[in-house]
């Protein structure tokens, strides 16, 4: 029964033919028990922090079974409204969605243009690209801060927004896909009279929703996941995210129970994504690392 969807496969690792050997259907009843090992090692974690979730302090720091005594969930609706998620909710998704907006057009743009254009000096631009790739963003902090202060943009989202429209590594994985585009469509629409832009917005990015997928998704749990540059621009404002939000709960007068829970908060938005649309994400990602 576990082999009959092989018999027909023609493609792949395991194929139709190979099933009828002992030591492969071995080897297949290993690998599968392997990767069922690794899937519940990854997701253990999230099970545990979840089923910790409905204990109080004293059973956590008592019980040392994964499952509580009883699951209570106005604990967690407790914790929800005195820690007010909703509203750091809201401004984590406003910043995610200016960030993904901001790596599709920004970056893209820019790989558009040393992709297709490649007008005189594109070498120099992509070799500082590339050159970037090797400096840790974390060096170009301060002076990213200073820069942020001088145009007075602090306490705002548009510094976030901007630096995820600077990424490299967005505007290599564009650059490579764009590279693949047949240029006799985009010759074709030169001839029909488009311009630059029109090229781009009408005949680039359509082709391109692979690769526009995976960089949206990369931005997007970028943006959620990110705290050092939301700590600077947006701690004290009323604006912060939630990943900010869970630094300064450090000192509140919560107990571990709570900041479990509010952990727990953190990671079910990215999560409900990726389960909804995971589908989309690999198909994308397959498409994108063929065509590139």
């Amino acid at each position: 029964m576990f082999f009959e969807k092989y018999t027909k496969k023609k493609d792949g690792v395991i194929r139709g033919y190979d099933v009828h050997s002992t030591p492969v259907k071995i080897a297949c009843i290993l690998i599968m028990i392997a990767c069922f090992a690794i899937v519940l090692c990854c997701i253990f974690p999230i099970i545990w922090l979840f089923l910790a979730s409905f204990k109080d302090i004293k059973e956590f720091n008592r019980n040392v079974t994964i499952f509580p005594a009883a699951f209570d969930f106005s604990r967690i609706a407790e914790t929800w409204n005195a820690f007010n998620f909703l509203k750091y909710y809201r401004n984590s998704l406003f910043s995610v969605v200016g960030c993904v907006v901001c790596a599709v057009i920004f970056n893209g743009i820019l790989a558009y243009v040393l992709a297709i254009l490649k007008p005189k000096g594109n070498k120099i631009v992509s070799g500082l690209v590339m050159l970037s790739l090797l400096i840790p963003s974390s060096t170009s902090i301060i002076s990213l801060f200073r820069n942020i202060n001088v145009l007075n943009l602090g306490g705002s989202f548009i510094p976030i927004w901007l630096a995820a429209g600077a990424n490299a590594f967005h505007i290599v994985m564009f650059k490579e896909f764009f590279e693949g585009i047949p240029k006799e469509l985009l010759e074709a629409a030169k001839l029909d009279g488009c311009g630059v832009l029109k090229v781009f917005s009408a005949i680039v990015l359509p082709l391109s929703k692979p690769i526009i997928m995976v960089v949206a998704i990369f931005a997007l749990t970028g943006a959620w996941s990110d705290f050092l540059l939301p700590y600077l621009t947006l701690n004290g404002t009323g604006k912060e995210t939630v990943m900010v939000k869970l630094f300064a709960f450090k000192d509140t007068p919560t107990d571990a129970v709570s900041m479990l829970r509010a952990c727990f908060f953190a990671i079910i938005p990215p999560t409900i994504i990726f389960s909804i649309f995971q589908k989309q994400i690999t198909d994308g990602a397959s498409a994108g690392a063929v065509k590139g």
